[in-house]
């Protein structure tokens, strides 16, 4: 990866650059049977696309407050990267009451209202679908995302020491984010472009979201993100691993 790369976004144009068609996110979720395996020129066509959503149709500023209440899961770490493509403090169950916008999924909803400013509902259905009728209070991800632009521009450049990320109360700059997951790497197991880390923690830690996303993107890696991997007995995870070629894990 590129020793420039000072944000999380950079990551992605960097791993873009280098190889657009190799994985990057391949995402299960052992309580639905979902499998969505998204290489890097997918994954980074939907973050360009939240991206424009947020600059353009919430009017998010660099510095706005963004409370993802949403668990590991392939969109959320779209919206991760998406909020520091514009610049926007990426605030993992953060106080809705606290932030500029809101991005909820299913039990988070009434929590989500809270928020006063712009609140985005995720179904996290298979296949992202829509939901049948938008939750009150929120307007459908699944429905908006697509009418934006498969390529992003911020208006303003993004500032690498500025806060990013909030995650169990600390904050972080997108610098600080590219240098913990860099630092991260070698105790994960995760030795360079190849590597391919098994991640079943929750988002909600710095090191659920360092496993699960951050770390392989900063090594040139990619991740088989897993929900609710509690459902899936040993032998079916040995398979998982050995079918997905992983080549470390955390869970």
């Amino acid at each position: 990866m590129n020793s420039t790369d000072r944000t999380p976004a950079d990551l992605l144009r960097s791993a873009l650059a280098a190889d657009p068609g190799r994985p990057l996110v391949t995402f299960y979720d052992d309580a639905t049977g979902e499998r969505v395996e998204l290489s890097v020129a997918t994954f980074a066509n939907w973050v360009a696309k939240t991206a424009n959503l947020l600059q353009d149709e919430m009017s998010a500023q660099p510095g706005d407050r963004l409370a993802l209440l949403l668990p590991a899961h392939w969109q959320t770490a779209v919206w991760l990267l998406a909020a520091s493509s514009v610049g926007v403090v990426a605030d993992m169950a953060g106080d809705p009451a606290r932030a500029d916008f809101v991005v909820a999924g299913p039990g988070q909803l009434d929590a989500g209202l809270a928020c006063a400013g712009d609140r985005y509902a995720l179904s996290l259905a298979p296949l992202g679908r829509r939901f049948a009728t938008p939750p009150a209070g929120y307007a459908d991800y699944a429905v908006a995302v697509p009418s934006h632009g498969d390529r992003f521009t911020p208006y303003a450049p993004v500032d690498p020491e500025a806060p990013a990320l909030i995650v169990a109360g600390a904050e972080l700059t997108g610098a600080e984010v590219v240098e913990r997951a860099r630092a991260d790497a070698p105790g994960l197991d995760l030795t360079g472009p190849g590597s391919r880390l098994l991640a079943g923690l929750p988002y909600d830690t710095w090191e659920g979201l360092s496993a699960g996303l951050f770390s392989p993107l900063a090594v040139g890696g990619s991740v088989v993100l897993c929900r609710h991997l509690d459902q899936l007995g040993e032998d079916a995870l040995a398979k998982r691993i050995d079918s997905e070629r992983v080549t470390a894990s955390r869970h």
